[in-house]
């Protein structure tokens, strides 16, 4: 009833909370969407191991023999191809990407297994200079049918023939893929890569932690997702340290003006609460009122904060994020568990500022005016 009654005394201190989740939420979510696009952007590699004989043709078919004898799971089936580099564009800017050259049999396998459901316009045809890109490369690169995106004259996507996109993939997963003749045709050396697929998918982390000891100490390696997913953790590792005390400070300085604030409040209600003592309530009834009342401001003011932060992301998302086929978790785990120390340390605050103030509270002072 207080609370509803002096809506200008209350909406304040839940306005600081609201703003402080808020803040540390999408912080948090927005900072984890660059690991979390990195792995969007190479999710790809989940569907298989790929293998290359580092500049050394002759050593492909010896790799595929190792990988293939006596692995831990079934093999389903082993593509070799052609590869070239790339850029694409991701948060923090440019990424290096494979334009993969396969058999047009093998492109229909690969495609499957990453879950493609077709393609708008054509397959490229043998030999010629064209590749097919899936719909978030797309978005990323901002390129459609008809587009030139492999040249000679671009370094980061270099081509000795410029390459048309012929074909969109209606795919999430971000893929280039061309047709083996035309590389083949255009290389100077003839070096093959192999991806080696398991036959159950959701095996194919394991054969590829196996195939990473196989091969440990050889003249090759190995493209696994495993590998992408340690990369990006630790590549963000010192960030995230730094993260953790910038969000420290924050909540330090959060739960300073809160204790301020609920000081303030509290005493500009001493009147009340030595009215409410004098009539017949005990110094319990009264904190365990106060305390009720602090709890419904700082778990609302959390909640509030929470919806704010998750429309803040859902327009990061719709005016930055999609448009870039950039990835963000709206509802990040992470970033909620970030803002949990907030409540609870205004929370510790607020009964240790309403304790102080009922210690040593004396109704009889109040109700005689020597406080007011």
């Amino acid at each position: 009833m207080f609370l509803r009654r002096n809506a200008g005394k209350t909406v304040p201190l839940v306005l600081v909370i609201t703003l402080a989740v808020m803040l540390i939420q999408s912080i948090i979510a927005l900072i984890n969407s660059i690991p979390l696009s990195i792995r969007t952007i190479y999710r790809y590699t989940d569907a298989f191991l790929g293998v290359s004989p580092r500049l050394d043709p002759t050593m492909t078919p010896t790799f595929v023999k190792t990988l293939t004898t006596n692995p831990p799971v079934e093999i389903e089936k082993v593509i070799l191809c052609r590869a070239s580099g790339a850029q694409v564009k991701s948060i923090v800017g440019k990424w290096p990407f494979a334009v993969m050259a396969m058999e047009r049999a093998d492109l229909d396998y690969y495609l499957q297994r990453q879950g493609a459901k077709g393609i708008t316009g054509r397959f490229p045809k043998d030999g010629a200079p064209e590749m097919i890109i899936s719909e978030s490369v797309a978005r990323n690169l901002n390129l459609k049918l008809g587009d030139t995106f492999l040249k000679p004259d671009d370094s980061e996507n270099f081509s000795r023939m410029p390459v048309k996109v012929v074909g969109i993939i209606k795919a999430d997963r971000w893929m280039m893929l061309s047709n083996k003749q035309y590389f083949a045709d255009t290389q100077p050396i003839p070096i093959d890569f192999a991806l080696i697929f398991t036959k159950d998918i959701s095996k194919q982390g394991e054969y590829d932690r196996w195939a990473e000891r196989k091969m440990k100490g050889e003249f090759a390696q190995l493209f696994a997702f495993h590998q992408i997913e340690k990369q990006s953790s630790e590549m963000f590792a010192v960030l995230y340290k730094i993260i953790n005390l910038v969000i420290g400070v924050l909540v330090i300085v959060i739960t300073t003006m809160m204790g301020m604030l609920m000081n303030i409040y509290q005493s500009q209600r001493l009147v009340e609460f030595g009215l409410l003592q004098a009539i017949g309530f005990t110094k319990q009834q009264l904190l365990k009122r106060v305390l009720i009342e602090s709890l419904i401001v700082i778990v609302g003011g959390w909640f509030v904060g929470l919806a704010a932060a998750r429309g803040v992301l859902l327009i990061a998302q719709a005016a930055l994020m999609t448009p870039n086929a950039f990835a963000l978790d709206v509802a990040d785990p992470m970033a909620l568990m970030y803002t949990v120390p907030v409540p609870i340390a205004i929370l510790i605050v607020a009964i240790g500022t309403i304790w102080l103030r009922f210690r040593n509270f004396d109704p009889v002072a109040v109700v005689e005016r020597r406080l007011v």
